[in-house]
């Protein structure tokens, strides 16, 4: 039986490693950089010493006699000729050197001032930034005497030549020296530094003996061609070996003290590649082929180190990831799932008596689908399940075994698309299987994993646990999701086509024929509504799956009034401000009155219907939609010029020196806001001659989509049919290039529309070389600034995240830390969750009420 220890961690010290504690904690010294004999055993005292650990199967560990996988593996140390400053504390060596007497080793402060410091750091309640400010004011102080309080020597003025080097007086202060004054630093004194004497005396900032890893944490590997592949660690450890060694041999033989520091210079900068391979003004220490040597650092920091991938880095079993293509047919908390990705995950279901003989003929069955894999019998052991065997395993199958089954249809799982930048980004949803190699996602829920069908990929998690799986229904599921937490609006709606199909269905009338068909489409099983002359009004239509207690009234996206009264659409077309995701009113209020069922059930149903009459009346778009005619084209031109007239002319009102300077702005300034605002307004202009030409059109596709919100915008179609406009670069007109001029193609000083970046031209049209030039400058600082913004926010959020993990909302409403202290005695001090309220003001118990009594 394993021996358990019930110990509680009181507290955690840091410190600097002594050479004492190296010794103590070591099994071994290390003398000689060789690592194997030729017949491939271990060298005693070498590198790959057995007691330091085993790596090779079948041989035992020397000090714990323990197998490779038992022995956690045991330090070693190397003993330096001469001591060599860590890297890590050298700017910490030099603080105190400067602060420190050179004779007597005594901080450089009158000792009533030393006992002031030592009572601030001792009464500090402050957190670790207060401690650090003493510290550095004692540092500051102490730097700024010219001679020493305690026994007059004069202070000489120490330089420090990054990274290990420190000269005084212009001669060089040698580690050696450097340690001998710390040494003699007294206790009372070290306070200062913010140190603890009984766990960091300065001078173990000066190795003299260098800890050597286990052989676990650098294990060798054996090569195809059987060589062996020492780690990283090691190479640099046989290079310290071997320069100590010689440094030693020198010393020994008296060799010239030229030679000795050459050597000594070495050493230290091995022993400093050792620590930290990145040191700035250090050549990286590489291997044979060039890759840089990934040292004890870089194990450490950053993505890939030890912390970040391999500690708080979750790799998981029981998922799955692929494309992910649209699906209109499924419910929004539905998720579409390859055939041979539910065979291979699997749930465990636990037999009892009522499941017994489901699970028999699920264990029958197999590899073949919906089957199960695995066995566990009630000892534990787990069975894989094959053709041979699956009767037998069938049969003994009895209460309190469990099965891994098949995942299949209605199973909860998880569904996430990375960057997971908020709470929606990772749902519940249930399985739907299908053939296939793609998972298939509704259009719905597109905006809040902001997914689109370009080649993303998504994640698949199977919840192992009956409480796992609980908690994802009750919290997670996608309709509980509807509200963002953000700005307390419906995030999943309807997107494209939904809204398309709705405006065209809500806004005319279908034949009793093309009713049924559309109705067929949804899960609508009652009487078709009433119409006249064999004709029904699409908002009947709409109407029958709109919840009864629902009345609403808003502006739809074209400024119309929408009015439904007890679910009954009476006024104005369905758009995207009434069931769009991230602006539906609609959707929101259902929400209110039905809760996350009804407002699913009515997604589902009204998305089928948009779509379905879509495909019965079909719907395109192309070039032609932005085609302005003769006419139009004669009016665009005229207004462009006019704007290029009134540009000249504030230009030649600049050069005379008329133009009048706004508050606040020079004349150079002024002149630049002037010519900005009249290029746009002749922009804008130019957008509202192309929309009345294009309106005139008979179904201008393009058009109606940007006025009803399913997709694009005025804007777009503007610069697609009649002007792209001006190019900006740092929020003002173009003005670098060359001397005096954007382009070689223009006069020197010219500050004209078309010089500076106006570009007259549409996308339909077509750009000529200079303005596409131009336009190819403001489209990069777009794409310039994304690529920027993204690792600058990804890193703030980690920093967010990690700041923030282990906060809790209490059962008492209270926001607390691990520690259990009071963060915010109200949640986000007025104790409403966004996304459990209505429009963020009105708390999810009032809503609970109103949906009661609806109920009633």
């Amino acid at each position: 039986m394993p021996e358990f220890i019930n110990k509680r961690i009181d507290r955690i010290k840091f410190g600097i490693l002594s050479p004492k504690v190296t010794k103590k904690m070591s099994v071994v010294k290390i003398i000689t950089p060789d690592t194997h004999d030729t017949d491939g055993y271990p060298i005693k005292g070498g590198l790959m010493d057995p007691r330091m650990g085993v790596i090779d199967p079948g041989l035992r560990c020397r000090t714990c006699k323990g197998k490779m996988g038992d022995c956690p593996g045991h330090f070693g140390f190397i003993e330096l000729a001469r001591p060599v400053i860590h890297v890590g504390y050298s700017k910490m060596v030099y603080n105190i050197l400067r602060s420190i007497c050179k004779a007597c080793s005594r901080v450089l402060m009158p000792q009533k001032r030393i006992d002031e410091y030592k009572e601030r750091l001792k009464n500090i309640l402050g957190g670790e930034i207060e401690f650090e400010n003493i510290v550095k004011d004692a540092i500051k102080e102490a730097r700024k005497a010219k001679a020493c309080p305690n026994c007059k020597t004069k202070v000489e003025k120490i330089k420090f030549e990054k990274p290990t080097t420190f000269t005084e007086d212009n001669q060089r202060i040698m580690p050696t020296e450097i340690r001998e004054r710390m040494e003699k630093i007294p206790d009372d004194d070290i306070i200062i530094f913010g140190l603890n004497p009984e766990d960091s005396r300065p001078e173990w900032m000066v190795l003299t003996l260098l800890p050597v890893p286990p052989v676990t944490v650098r294990p060798s590997i054996t090569l195809e061609t059987g060589e062996r592949s020492e780690d990283d660690l090691t190479h640099k450890l046989v290079d310290i070996i071997r320069l100590n060694q010689r440094l030693r041999e020198n010393i020994e033989a008296g060799a010239p003290h030229l030679i000795i520091e050459d050597q000594w210079e070495l050493v230290q900068y091995h022993v400093t590649t050792y620590l930290d391979n990145e040191v700035t003004g250090v050549p990286t220490a590489r291997h044979r082929s060039g890759r840089p040597l990934k040292t004890l650092k870089q194990r450490l920091k950053g993505k890939e180190g030890r912390f970040r991938h391999s500690l708080a880095g979750k790799r998981v079993d029981f998922s799955a990831r692929t494309v992910i293509s649209p699906d209109p047919n499924i419910s929004i908390d539905e998720v579409g799932v390859p055939v041979d990705i539910a065979k291979e995950l699997t749930v465990p279901e636990r037999v009892t008596t009522l499941n017994l003989e489901k699970l028999k003929e699920l264990v029958m069955r197999g590899d073949d689908y919906p089957g199960a894999n695995y066995v566990i019998r009630l000892d534990g052991k787990r069975i894989k399940i094959t053709e041979e065997i699956k009767k037998e395993r069938a049969d003994e199958l009895t209460a309190g075994f469990i099965v891994e089954r098949h995942l299949t249809e209605g199973d909860i799982v998880l569904f996430n698309r990375q960057p997971s930048l908020h709470r929606m980004s990772i749902m519940a949803h249930r399985v739907k299987v299908l053939p296939g190699r793609t998972f298939r996602l509704n259009l719905c829920v597109c905006t809040p994993y902001n997914a689109d069908f370009d080649g993303d990929e998504m994640n698949l998690h199977v919840p192992q646990t009956e409480e796992a799986r609980t908690e994802a229904r009750l919290l997670m599921q996608v309709q509980t999701q509807i509200r963002s937490p953000r700005f307390a609006g419906p995030i999943i709606g309807a997107i494209h086509d939904h809204v398309t199909g709705l405006y065209y269905l809500t806004s005319g009338e279908v034949t009793e024929k093309e009713a049924a068909t559309l109705l067929a489409r949804t899960t609508y099983r009652g009487h078709m509504p009433r119409g006249s002359a064999g004709k029904i009004d699409g908002k009947k239509i709409f109407s029958l799956f709109v919840p009864k207690e629902v009345s609403s009234k808003f502006k739809g996206k074209d400024r119309q009034d929408v009015v439904i009264r007890k679910g009954e659409l009476i006024k104005g077309a369905i758009d995207d401000r009434a069931i769009g995701a991230m602006s539906g009113r609609l959707l929101e209020e259902i929400l209110r009155k039905t809760g996350p069922s009804g407002v699913k059930e009515f997604l589902d149903n009204v998305t089928k219907l948009g779509i379905a009459y879509l495909d019965m009346k079909g719907f395109t778009t192309g070039l032609d939609d932005e085609d302005l005619p003769q006419k139009a084209r004669e009016e665009l031109g005229d207004t462009l010029k006019k704007a290029g007239k009134k540009v000249d002319e504030l230009i030649k009102e600049y050069r005379e020196g008329t133009l009048k300077p706004s508050k606040g702005k020079s004349v150079e300034d002024t002149l630049e806001e002037l010519i900005m605002l009249e290029l746009n307004d002749a922009r804008t202009k130019a957008g509202e001659i192309a929309e009345k030409h294009l309106t005139e059109t008979e179904n201008n596709y393009a058009l109606l989509m940007a006025k009803i919100g399913a997709r694009g915008s005025m804007l777009n179609i503007t610069q697609m049919s009649a002007c792209i406009g001006q190019q900006a670069v740092r929020g003002k007109r173009i003005m670098r290039g060359y001397g005096e001029r954007t382009l070689p193609h223009f006069p020197e000083g010219d500050l004209g529309a078309r010089s500076r970046g106006f570009v007259a031209s549409s996308y339909k049209s077509g750009m000529d070389p200079i303005e596409f030039f131009f336009h190819a400058m403001g489209g990069r600082e777009s794409l310039t600034d994304t690529a920027m913004r993204t690792p600058k926010s990804g890193y703030m959020q980690r920093r967010l995240i990690n700041a923030m993990q282990d906060l809790i909302v209490d059962y008492n409403e209270t926001v607390r830390d691990g520690r259990g202290v009071v963060i915010q005695f109200k949640y986000g001090e007025d104790g409403i969750d966004p996304s459990r309220s209505h429009r963020g003001t009105i708390p999810i118990k009032r809503i609970i009420r109103d949906v009661q009594r609806g109920r009633e």
